[in-house]
């Protein structure tokens, strides 16, 4: 309490203290990048990009499947596998601390999330990272989820799309870590050779062994725009390499220009580009939309 508020009266001191507490929690929202104060609602009416500067926040991994698929026919997969500690490893805490703080923080099991639905009515295997959940760091049941994702998509005959929000391979697993890169990168060769598309979408960050694997072997990479994605990041090249990077390298507006991935795509546009590019690849002509009905004549006098 400060010292101006000792000297008030206790009823000014309760009425001041009544005011404060009046703004509800979470009404405000705060960009990442410009700091424009938004409201909470016009933020989720935005699908959470700020409409100041364009800048996509980022999204938990329900957020983005709530976003991206149907609202009916949604199921999960992989939804009991829990991880493990096969290290019993240690860094400045307990990995199952750091487990246990993590499920609690980010009320997830683990850092993906896996799920078959529909997009416009097409079947479809769709799933996401959490960054939430320890920066989104893939570990076993990371890499396990993802498989069974792929599989699920082979036996619906359907395309299968994941959005990576990732800085890399989870430390505190070791090689069992490293070893899931090649585990995803051989079941989606089991998806290539049933003729199904994979569809990855980079979001911002998409870093370490998540890039150096699954996240950019997609028959379609899409970006959001201004995603960071790459192995190392800047500052860890620019010391190796004793050179200055060019400006804006890693985001996803240079790598599109170099050609490392196809398209950036807005968040708002995502479900219809998506849409279109694995209903070609599949062959199957979009659903078109239903035409406007034509105005009514003037009457004439």
């Amino acid at each position: 309490m400060s010292w101006l508020e000792k000297l008030m009266p206790s009823q000014m001191r309760n009425d001041a203290s009544r005011q404060k507490n009046s703004v509800p929690e979470g009404l405000w929202a705060k960009c990442s990048s410009c700091g424009a104060v938004l409201y909470t609602a016009e933020m989720e009416r935005s699908l959470h990009v700020c409409p100041k500067c364009n800048t996509h926040q980022r999204l938990r991994a329900r957020q983005r499947l709530d976003l991206f698929l149907d609202p009916d026919n949604r199921h999960e997969i992989a939804g009991g596998l829990e991880p493990r500690d096969p290290l019993k490893f240690r860094d400045s805490k307990k990995y199952r601390d750091r487990l246990s703080a993590a499920q609690k923080d980010s009320g997830e099991r683990e850092a993906v999330l896996m799920m078959s639905g529909t997009l416009k009515s097409m079947p479809i295997v769709a799933g996401a990272m959490d960054f939430k959940f320890m920066g989104g760091s893939m570990g076993s049941v990371v890499g396990e989820s993802f498989v069974r994702g792929v599989h699920a998509a082979i036996d619906a005959n359907s395309p299968f799309v994941f959005f990576s929000a990732s800085g890399g391979a989870r430390m505190q697993e070791g090689l069992f870590s490293l070893l899931q890169m090649g585990k995803t990168s051989t079941a989606l060769t089991r998806l290539a050779d049933r003729g199904l598309p994979f569809v990855s979408v980079l979001t911002h960050p998409t870093m370490g062994g998540v890039a150096a694997s699954y996240a950019m072997l997609g028959d379609i990479n899409v970006a959001e725009p201004e995603a960071l994605v790459g192995f190392a990041g800047p500052r860890v090249i620019e010391q190796t390499v004793k050179q200055t990077l060019p400006e804006g390298f890693q985001r996803s507006e240079f790598l599109l220009e170099h050609g490392a991935i196809d398209m950036i795509v807005q968040r708002s546009d995502l479900r219809d580009q998506v849409y279109r590019v694995v209903s070609t690849m599949m062959h199957r002509p979009p659903v078109a939309e239903e035409a406007a009905e034509p105005e009514a004549p003037a009457e004439q006098d």
